[in-house]
């Protein structure tokens, strides 16, 4: 755990990238990534359920049902694994420490807390105790993650209440710090100028442009991808669907990676982790 501490504290930033599966996260870690996280969202769809801002009376996912799935990625790669834990699992600062202890038993490296319950942010002085009491639970290792959701909301909040609160979390113990919702790079270098301590940006939301050698340039310590890839194979799943049943054509089939390949990969995997 203290290698994904190292990555926050070194002189050039890393990417990212998320899991949503056991099979996913090896992919990625194959790939050569120094760490991977979990994706709330991914795992949410891969069970046809929503995630973040639901429609009234939408499924959301358990937290028993995220930490089956979280333990499973964590176990299958032998690199840091960072877990979205959402808002924590309820207001009170005690149940966001109890998520927190259930994240550090599941062999995670870190994690990140949102300051969002779904419907509006807590406001900010819950908020801040919210992740003082997650950086209490989280021992001097686990690298706590602050979220602040304003520039999501359908009314965002202004840009300077974002780095108050971003700020106000690395005061309270937080060790990297995330405003998702910017997708322009001058709004971003401002974030880096101005918060505190090190920046996670997530790239793939919408139409952002935004590069990983760019957001580097700008001073971004750690860059995530969110549901973007699990978005990405859903979309993928779609289009293969509507040309077998439009066409009876299978040209999808050509991106497929081969069985043998895919059997030598994780039984590889599953010896480098000596299971």
């Amino acid at each position: 755990m203290t290698g994904f501490r190292a990555l926050h504290e070194a002189p050039t930033g890393f990417v990212m990238p998320n899991a949503w599966d056991a099979g996913s996260a090896v992919l990625l870690a194959t790939a050569g990534f120094p760490a991977i996280a979990t994706t709330s969202a991914g795992i949410a769809f891969s069970l046809a359920k929503g995630d973040h801002t639901l429609p009234d009376g939408a499924p959301g996912v358990s937290r028993e049902d995220m930490f089956e799935r979280i333990q499973q990625i964590a176990a299958a790669v032998d690199i840091p694994v960072s877990g979205d834990l959402e808002d924590g699992w309820g207001a009170a600062p005690e149940q966001v420490a109890d998520t927190i202890r259930l994240a550090r038993a599941a062999g995670l490296a870190g994690g990140n807390i949102e300051d969002y319950d779904g419907h509006e942010l807590y406001d900010v002085e819950l908020a801040v105790e919210r992740i003082a009491a997650a950086r209490e639970a989280a021992g001097p290792d686990f690298v706590l993650t602050a979220r602040t959701d304003g520039r999501l909301l359908k009314t965002p909040t202004s840009l300077a209440d974002s780095i108050d609160r971003a700020n106000r979390f690395h005061t309270a113990g937080a060790d990297c710090l995330y405003i998702p919702g910017v997708n322009d790079l001058d709004t971003i270098a401002t974030i880096v100028r101005e918060v505190a301590g090190p920046v996670n940006v997530v790239i793939g939301l919408g139409a952002s442009t935004l590069t990983v050698p760019a957001l580097q340039a700008a001073g971004v310590q750690r860059i995530s991808l969110g549901g973007s890839i699990a978005r990405a194979a859903l979309g993928f799943i779609r289009r293969s669907a509507e040309e077998l049943a439009t066409h009876g054509t299978i040209t999808f089939a050509q991106d497929q990676i081969p069985q043998g390949e895919l059997n030598e990969l994780f039984a590889r995997s599953t010896e480098l982790r000596g299971n």
